[in-house]
């Protein structure tokens, strides 16, 4: 450590310090164009420029990249000082006479105006070259460099290599680079939660709530350069190098959670989805009014405007034996939050259009009636198609639901500016390839099932397999966090049980009549035979077995029965029902 005097004030700092720097510590401004802390300076602007005193030595140096090495004395006030800045910021006001901040800094230095001749009123460059030294040193891009020299220099520009980063523009400091927004079409399936960057957290709730990089967005991953968040980073958490990787655990349980996914309604053709640009799914719709989407919350349609009216469509994909005959359960009252949300946000007039309305759980069916005072329009039927309007009805709504009221008996053609589809819940894709490798059963619409719908809901055939969530089958979110709670409850009561139950019934193969033909080994759905290679005979492992028959009813010698549900107990059974 060196003590520095900076404007008669001392100060230690470390050696190599720059005068900048330290002065900054101290809370003393000098002024600045070209420096940034991420850059190598090299004092261009010259606005830097301080007196430092060494014994009986004066010198004048730049502030940004002059290192400390001993104990000085610096003035960066003195009238020399200052003279030296008000001429090198006329020279920088003769070429950039359309920079800002150079005019605010000739308002503090008492500079009118250049004496220099001025060649380009409306330029703001300074040729500080921070541009230049962030495209090719930092992002190793190389789209940007200098042309000619002496007073003819200036930045030039290759289009072909630009990856439009926005890295000059961020490191400019008069704002003679600039990125400007384009006016483009809000693509409702394509709102995020998060910004549009290379590093973000999905979304505010996410878990783990930590950022990731997005390969497909960061410069080091197009140019192999740039990793300033590594440098920044206080805890060296960014590894640019780190794969996938397939992890193996041994656990001694496990909780099926893996949700749902949202019915594609593209294959509804009557729909308009992915044809007509305001017609949206609810997920869509659920984006668009989270404060955290690029539209702040505000409902808008494709071209930025306030739909004067929105149609919310229930039951599409689901109640239909062409898709899904199930109910989804939760359409009903997400819709009607909808409609409130688009009560409170906008003016437009809401449709409500539903099958039944099934608003079962505490609270709900208050919430209902809330919704028909607050002057939403509910209208009990089906939509059955979404054309486009007409010319002369363009001005009622861009669209027209067409719709069978059956309260009335009539059919009708509503006018609306956005259509919003309450899709689906459907099992995930993964579900069958995902139930084989627990060995777990799924019904036919690809749910897991339960190994009770009433005694055991959570548990599965299998010991140790729990379910929670959507994965069993559709629910909102109360019944899902519940079922959750269940599940691990369940699995808590398994690990400190401490001791292995086994079921009364459960198969068993008697040696004496067992052939070893190995017919039940493949046949048991909990894989609890295996072969005896030394006895040359099947046995059964109890502690998995669920005594479900199948190996007793193939086996061709009659070896396996069922305990306690043997032939001699089945027949005392039927003499004493017949006695």
């Amino acid at each position: 450590m060196i003590t520095v005097n900076i404007d008669g004030r001392d100060i230690q700092v470390e050696k190599e310090t720059t005068i900048l720097n330290a002065a900054k510590a101290l809370g003393i401004k000098i002024p600045t164009f070209c420096y940034h802390e991420l850059i190598e300076p090299y004092a261009v602007c010259r606005m830097c420029v301080v007196e430092v005193i060494r014994g009986k030595r004066t010198r004048l140096v730049t502030a940004c990249n002059y290192p400390l090495r001993e104990e000085v004395s610096v003035k960066t006030q003195s009238e020399r000082v200052l003279k030296l800045r008000r001429m090198n910021l006329e020279l920088l006001l003769a070429r950039a006479p359309a920079a800002k901040i150079l005019h605010d800094l000739a308002d503090e230095l008492g500079v009118e105006r250049t004496r220099f001749p001025v060649e380009d009123p409306n330029n703001k460059c300074i040729l500080c070259g921070l541009c230049v030294q962030v495209c090719e040193g930092i992002l190793k891009v190389g789209a940007l460099g200098f042309t000619n020299r002496g007073s003819g220099r200036e930045v030039t520009v290759y289009p072909e290599v630009c990856i439009a980063c926005g890295a000059c523009a961020l490191f400019c400091p008069t704002g003679h680079i600039r990125m400007e927004a384009v006016t483009a079409p809000y693509r409702h399936a394509e709102l995020l939660l998060s910004p549009n960057a290379a590093i973000t957290i999905p979304f505010r709730q996410a878990i783990p709530n930590v950022p990731r990089i997005n390969t497909d967005f960061c410069i080091h991953f197009k140019s192999g350069g740039c990793m300033i968040c590594s440098e920044v980073c206080p805890k060296d958490c960014i590894d640019y190098e780190e794969k996938e990787r397939i992890e193996d655990y041994e656990v001694g349980a496990v909780v099926v959670a893996t949700g749902f996914q949202d019915f594609n309604p593209v294959v509804m053709k009557q729909y308009g989805y992915g044809k007509f640009p305001n017609v949206l799914t609810a997920m869509e719709f659920e984006r668009m009014n989270n404060a955290a989407s690029p539209t702040s919350g505000k409902i808008v349609m494709e071209d930025g405007n306030e739909p004067r009216s929105i149609a919310i469509l229930h039951c599409i994909g689901s109640r239909d034996t062409n898709h899904h005959s199930y109910c989804s359960r939760v359409c009903c009252m997400y819709a009607l939050k909808f409609a409130h949300l688009a009560v409170e946000k906008t003016s437009a007039q809401i449709y409500q259009l539903y099958i039944d309305m099934r608003s079962f759980g505490k609270g709900y069916e208050e919430f209902y009636q809330r919704l028909l005072h607050e002057g939403v329009t509910v209208i009990r039927g089906k939509g059955a198609e979404i054309v486009q309007a007409p010319l002369g009805r363009q001005e009622e709504g861009s669209l027209l639901v067409r719709c069978e009221d059956t309260l009335i008996g009539k059919f009708r053609e509503i006018p609306v500016d956005m259509v919003v589809l309450c899709t689906a819940l459907e099992a995930r894709a993964d579900s069958a390839d995902l139930a084989r490798k627990l060995n777990i059963s799924k019904g036919a619409d690809g749910w897991f099932i339960e190994a009770h719908p009433k005694l055991a809901p959570v548990s599965t055939t299998t010991d140790g397999v729990f379910l929670a969530g959507v994965c069993q089958g559709p629910k909102d979110i109360p019944d899902a966090v519940a079922q959750g709670s269940a599940a691990g409850a369940q699995v808590l009561k398994l690990f400190c049980q401490g001791e292995l139950f086994l079921d009364a019934a459960y198969a068993e193969i008697r040696k004496e009549f067992c052939s070893g033909c190995r017919i039940c080994n493949g046949l048991c759905p909990y894989s609890a035979i295996s072969f005896n290679e030394a006895e040359m005979v099947s046995e059964v492992q109890a502690a998995l077995c669920k005594a479900c028959g199948t190996c007793a009813a193939a086996c061709p010698t009659g070896a396996i029965v069922a305990r306690q549900f043997t032939d001699e107990q089945i027949y005392a059974q039927i003499e004493e029902i017949l006695a």
